[in-house]
């Protein structure tokens, strides 16, 4: 064997080599990590829908998470800033176990009005919690909700008394439905990730027993959803099928103290993520306070930094019942499982509302596929 035929093997080998690291690469990428439901959304929970809508003018907009019959919920609020209402009747010991509907919102505390629009339509269909009393007295709706700060990304909010937030909360219920957009849609419209547009994403995984967890996000973060210098978005190794680019996270990496693409200069009450989990299983209250709590780490899988004084960080549970566990041993086990695929769906909800978001008419708003 002469020189030539060594160096021509060894520079096969080597090829070979490269050939076969790339593929693997490209393997590790593209390879699916998990299973989603058939529309990869959080409508692959049985018993729910959801209806969006947006202005345009005002740059701001709702989503409602329509439960088709009451859902047993819990909430958990991370963030230093947060704007919500009927928050306090998620806890464990109070009265009402089950939701109607759960409203995200642009608006900031403008934005708590949607929910008013919500009640009162259920209400003159008599759907609501109910005490009793003579003819004429109305149930009750209960209507969680929260709102992101979208107040100044350039809309116009000169609205005086006559805010958007009631209309386009009914506009949405009434066109609630399986199918759904995401990005600059309903509750993500006005919202900005870190550098990058923001908007809203949503996500299910299905376990290999059957049970669905889907989650919904309007990304509105002071924290940067991408890695420094990268376009590699943080929730990457919990991607599945290149939902979001699937660009893999090979090269993630930061400093203790680089925030990247987050927002300079952060404001309080103008960034936050608020987001929705739910599973088919039935859980009680207290089960979906624990997987309300395990949910909030899909925050911190996503977006650098997360929870901080400047955010509004609030993650809502439903459970639809549609699957009972009657093993009491497995009832922790179960917790426990689906805790954790809640958090990395919900931080692939937040990536991929990231992901489709596209910019406003005529404004050079950055998106993330409009990065080089």
């Amino acid at each position: 064997m002469n020189r030539r035929t060594v160096l021509s093997g060894a520079m096969l080998g080597a090829a070979a080599a490269a050939s076969g690291t790339a593929a693997a690469k490209e393997s590790r990428v593209t390879k699916p990590k998990g299973k989603t439901g058939p529309l990869n959304l959080i409508t692959d929970v049985a018993g729910l829908k959801i209806g969006q809508a947006h202005d345009a003018d005002a740059r701001t907009g709702v989503t409602v998470i329509l439960a088709e019959t009451p859902a047993v919920a819990a909430v958990d609020v991370r963030g230093g800033g947060p704007a919500g209402r009927e928050t306090d009747v998620l806890k464990a010991e109070n009265l009402v176990q089950e939701v109607d509907a759960i409203v995200l919102s642009g608006g900031s505390v403008y934005g708590l009005a949607a929910a008013d629009g919500i009640a009162a339509w259920m209400g003159m269909r008599g759907r609501g919690y109910g005490m009793g009393g003579g003819a004429g007295v109305p149930p009750s709706p209960i209507v969680p909700s929260a709102c992101i700060y979208d107040l100044a990304n350039g809309g116009n909010k000169q609205w005086g008394m006559d805010t958007p937030y009631r209309r386009l909360a009914v506009e949405a219920l009434e066109g609630a439905g399986e199918a759904f957009t995401l990005g600059t849609k309903g509750a993500g419209y006005g919202a900005q990730a870190g550098g990058l547009k923001g908007g809203i994403g949503s996500a299910s995984a299905v376990t290999h027993d059957g049970w669905t967890v889907g989650a919904i996000a309007a990304v509105n973060s002071v924290g940067s959803v991408i890695a420094p210098d990268s376009r590699q978005f943080w929730a990457a190794p919990y991607e599945i099928k290149a939902e979001f680019g699937g660009l893999g996270s090979d090269e993630l990496s930061t400093a203790h103290e680089d925030w990247g693409n987050a927002k300079f200069n952060p404001r309080p009450r103008e960034n936050t993520t608020i987001a929705v989990v739910a599973t088919d299983v039935a859980l009680t209250r207290v089960e979906c306070q624990r997987l309300a709590i395990m949910a909030q780490d899909g925050l911190s899988r996503a977006i650098r930094p997360a929870h901080a004084p400047f955010d509004g960080d609030t993650v809502f549970v439903l459970s639809t019942g549609k699957i009972k566990i009657d093993d009491p041993a497995l009832r922790n086990i179960a917790v426990s499982r689906l805790g954790n695929v809640a958090a990395d769906t919900l931080a692939r909800a937040i990536a991929r509302g990231v992901y489709e978001a596209t910019a406003y008419d005529g404004t050079p708003t950055g998106t993330w596929k409009s990065l080089s």
